[in-house]
């Protein structure tokens, strides 16, 4: 596996998330993501989601949690913004959530259980968000005024960014075996 340049400014994150979604239908990629999933954790041993390929990142297991904590994230801050006026977004230190929570000690299932009844409530409302909602802005602590328009291709862009992750470190582990 090669590695991608570390990720330096927030205006070099929002470009990787709007060429990872490219021209597909972000709400069409945030309805797939629990299916994906089901099929990675269906098709893979406890131990090959818990093994840790490359020393310092997260194991498979850990991003499945860190997408459920991201799922909640974007929960709460997509209902601020639709609730309130350019609401002020904070960022957080999602390293330190995953090693906090202990995300590795959790089974896979658990985490693809919380994910997937959590998502299609966030897609439902997704689906009823206006035109004249994705217009509406917030102030993000890193990266500054962004809309929901935004958001939500952050929302698919992270999606796809993770799951192209789990299977890279998931083919590492294979080839490591």
């Amino acid at each position: 596996m090669t590695s991608a340049p570390p990720i330096e400014t927030p205006a070099q994150y929002l470009d990787k998330m709007h060429r990872l979604l490219g021209d597909r239908d972000s709400l069409a990629v945030l309805s797939a993501t629990p299916g994906l999933l089901a099929d990675i954790v269906g098709s893979h041993t406890v131990a090959q989601l818990k093994a840790r390929p490359f020393e310092g990142k997260w194991t498979p297991n850990e991003i499945l949690g860190h997408l459920v904590d991201i799922e909640w994230v974007f929960a709460f801050r997509l209902r601020r913004v639709l609730c309130d006026r350019d609401p002020a977004i904070e960022g957080f230190d999602q390293s330190r959530w995953v090693a906090r929570q202990a995300h590795n000690d959790t089974e896979p299932a658990a985490h693809l259980e919380a994910f997937t009844l959590l998502r299609p409530h966030n897609v439902n409302l997704w689906q009823r968000v206006t035109p004249d909602d994705l217009k509406r802005t917030y102030q993000h602590q890193e990266r500054g005024t962004e809309s929901i328009a935004t958001m939500r291709v952050l929302h698919a862009g992270h999606d796809l960014a993770h799951l192209d992750q789990i299977t890279c470190y998931l083919d590492a582990v294979f080839s490591s075996a």
